[in-house]
């Protein structure tokens, strides 16, 4: 599977989110109340303050902190290059990613985890949020689904199942793929942010899920994964 793809055309990334404030009692008084709309199906028994900690998920009530890419190497042995735009401005992380991407060929093919319910979307309306222009690689209104240069790991898996969410942790587990992300998982990243104040942590985590993606698509299309001596972190 996946053979028909360049691995040097390819482009693994993954984002970080978390909540736009602190704590629910900072958050504006009219965004209180439309966060109180925009969850009241989701929160079970919890109060609007109580499920605050999970408004990241949201491009509406969150913002991006990270952005992690990698870049597939070839030489004798497939190397892995990765690059991490992360920042307390967003607005500043959105545009320097976006510079870099307008860089890249139009061939490049952006590749994620739940990608395109989840990063693909997010990044983009948070550039809308904040006025950064879209890169052409994330121009895709209008487009048919097959003129979208995206690929999701977790569409793939599916194979047609629509109902089926399989996390990238669990493919990495049934997969074999040995992973060192032994630190925090997605639901800490808030609380990491905003309390610990601890960002070089939270790039390290999406950096991890950078190059457990990338070995994801190894193992798809059959090749031996990425040996840890030809991984690097760069900036």
């Amino acid at each position: 599977m996946l053979e028909q793809y360049d691995l040097g055309n390819l482009m693994v990334l993954d984002i970080e989110t978390v909540p736009q404030y602190s704590s629910h009692d900072q958050v504006p008084e009219h965004l209180q109340e439309l966060w109180a709309h925009k969850i009241r199906n989701n929160r079970g028994e919890a109060t609007p303050e109580e499920f605050y900690d999970r408004a990241g998920i949201w491009a509406e009530f969150g913002k991006i902190v990270c952005i992690s890419v990698g870049i597939f190497l070839n030489g004798k042995k497939t190397g892995l290059r990765i690059k991490s735009f992360a920042g307390h401005e967003e607005k500043e992380l959105l545009e320097d990613f976006a510079k870099m991407l307008t860089s890249q060929p139009l061939s490049i093919i952006l590749c994620a985890h739940n990608g395109k319910e989840f990063d693909f979307p997010y990044i983009c309306r948070r550039m809308l949020i904040n006025g950064v222009q879209f890169p052409p690689h994330l121009q895709i209104t209008g487009r048919k689904p097959w003129e979208i240069p995206h690929l999701d790991t977790m569409e793939l898996w599916k194979f047609g199942d629509f109902k089926n969410y399989t996390s990238l942790s669990l493919l990495t587990a049934i997969f074999d793929i040995p992973t060192s992300k032994d630190d925090i998982d997605g639901s800490e990243v808030g609380h990491v942010y905003w309390v610990e104040d601890d960002l070089p942590r939270i790039c390290t985590y999406c950096q991890k899920d950078v190059i457990a993606t990338a070995q994801l698509i190894r193992r798809y299309r059959g090749e031996p994964l990425i040996a840890e001596d030809c991984i690097t972190v760069v900036g």
